[in-house]
This record gives structure tokens, C-alpha cells and sequence, in this order.
């Protein structure tokens, strides 16, 4: 897996937007390596991954706007996670001392995951602490190396720059969230509750979504992750919105195949791409509001 690059970057004929669209999780590059030391089958280990999801954000750079998308796949390593989220279980000769431990690594969903989504194990032994470290050096820091120079690059064009983290989640994981009269969230944004954009923005974000069809909430069931995180600095002029799009909208979440509808929805979602390219184009007092 060394040897193969950890992302895909479209570019923009010309740079016209201060908008990154990311997609982390929609990695489909799967190593033999994985797969042979795996309990869980090629299509197994695909139960993490955000299917597609590059594909429906896939009109950025016809906006002026970048989309950079993971090729390596999330079972091998989580690129929303940070590189201390070591799992002890999983890694041997991880020092307690070294890692951030919390509840998304005790679960098995640290930087290398023990788990993918459905709780399914993913090894049939540990893993050696060089390996995970080979992997963090050739994944994950290139690929933040390159998202964060994306990012700077538009906030120096442009006076600011707008992340709009892209992913998807299964339908069950919205059986608690928020109705919206009566009916269940197609899109959940996270701005970590107001601390990683400027009000305005997210708001522009979820009439854009809501302009297409798509029934938004915010921050429940989830606020952002550490990309979200890391990278949502409004006081500097980095804003980050996480978009969380239901599966079912566009896939058959068994098979992992789109639905008959998954053209008419990449086009809806294209439509939100454009405005969004458009809002976060000159826009600074508005992200300052």
C-alpha cells in the first residue's frame, strides 16, 4: 500500500471559490494485504466505507472549487481520526502514555480500526506498532499535508476558506436524531455547535440542501469529527462543515450498489455544490456574522 498515493485531487480549471469539498471515507483502494489478514471479506471490510460519496461531490471542480477524495480505504486507516488514536488492542507495543484513548478507540474506531462499522472484527491477530506508524506516515500525513494547503491556498486567494468534510452514514444511525416535521434527517451538518464555522455559513449550507429536496438537521447525531475539528478555526479564517448524507437516499445499503435514483440525486446534490462554490466565493463578512 506504500507505493500507491492515499488521494485522488480534481482540480478546478481555474481556482474561483474559496470551498474545499473533502471526501475522507471513500477509499476503495483495497490492499491484498488487508484483505488476506482480514476475518471479514473484500466486501466485508466496505461496511466502513463511504460509498460513492466522491461521486455525488464529484461537480466541484466544474465550480471552481477542489474535491480531494481518499483512494486508501478506511479500514485500513480512518482519516478522521487523530494519528494519537492508537488502539492498544489492536496494536501491539502501544504505550498507554502515548495514545489518546477515548471512546471511539475503545470501541476499535481509532486511527487504525479494529472494527468496521457494524462492530465486525477486522484482524485475526494484532498488528505491530511499526506497521500502524508506516501506515499513519504514508496515509494519513500526506493526505492532511494536502487538505491543509488546500485550505490555505483558498483562504490566501480568497481571504478565507470554507471545508465542507463530506461523508455518508447508514440509515439506522439516524433512528435517534431530530424530526423534521415528523420526518427523518436526509442530511445532518456538524460545525462542532457553532465552534468550527461562522453561524451564516452553516445556515447558507442547509438552505441549499433544503433547496434540493433534502429534509437537514444540525450537530445530532453528529457535530463534526477531528477534521471538523482541526480544521474549523472561523477567529483564523478556516470554517469546516461536516455533511452527513443518509445512504438509503442513493444506495442499497446490502449490496452496496446505487439505486435506480442515484443519477437524479447526484444531480440535486450537484445543484448544492454549485451554491455552495458560489456562497463561499468573496464571501468573508458573511462567515463573520
Amino acid at each position: 500500500m506504500e507505493s500507491r498515493p492515499p488521494f485522488r485531487l480534481l482540480e478546478p480549471a481555474r481556482l474561483s471559490s474559496s470551498a474545499v469539498f473533502n471526501s475522507p471515507h471513500s477509499g476503495r483502494d483495497y490492499p491484498d494485504e488487508l484483505v488476506g489478514r482480514s476475518r471479514l471479506t473484500r466486501e466485508g471490510l466496505r461496511a466502513s466505507e463511504d460509498v460513492l460519496v466522491d461521486e455525488l461531490f464529484a461537480a466541484a471542480p466544474g465550480h471552481g472549487a477542489p474535491l480531494l477524495a481518499a483512494t486508501a480505504p478506511r479500514a485500513w486507516l480512518d482519516l478522521n481520526r487523530s494519528p494519537a488514536e492508537l488502539d492498544p488492542a489492536l496494536i501491539r507495543g502501544v504505550r498507554l502514555r502515548d495514545a489518546t484513548l477515548n471512546q471511539r478507540v475503545a470501541a476499535g474506531l481509532g486511527v487504525i480500526p479494529r472494527v468496521v462499522a457494524e462492530g465486525a472484527e477486522i484482524y485475526r491477530t494484532r498488528i505491530a506498532l511499526a506497521e500502524a506508524e508506516a501506515r499513519i506516515r504514508t496515509v494519513h500525513a500526506p493526505y492532511h499535508a494536502q487538505l491543509e494547503s488546500l485550505l490555505v491556498r483558498a483562504r490566501d486567494a480568497f481571504g478565507m476558506a470554507v471545508l465542507f468534510d463530506c461523508h455518508s452514514m447508514p440509515s439506522e444511525a439516524l433512528r435517534a436524531a431530530p424530526r423534521v416535521d415528523g420526518r427523518c434527517p436526509d442530511v445532518v451538518l456538524g460545525d462542532r455547535f457553532g465552534a468550527a464555522a461562522g453561524r451564516a455559513l452553516v445556515l447558507v449550507t442547509q438552505r441549499a440542501f433544503e433547496r434540493q429536496g433534502f429534509t437537514v438537521v444540525r450537530n445530532a447525531p453528529f457535530a463534526g469529527g477531528y477534521i471538523t475539528q482541526r480544521y474549523g478555526r472561523p477567529a483564523l479564517g478556516l470554517h469546516a462543515i461536516q455533511i452527513e448524507i443518509d445512504r438509503g437516499v442513493y444506495l442499497d445499503q446490502v449490496r452496496l450498489e446505487p439505486l435506480a435514483g442515484f443519477a437524479e440525486v447526484r444531480e440535486r446534490i450537484g445543484r448544492v455544490v454549485s451554491e455552495l462554490a458560489g456562497i463561499a466565493s468573496g464571501v468573508a463578512g458573511l462567515a463573520a456574522e
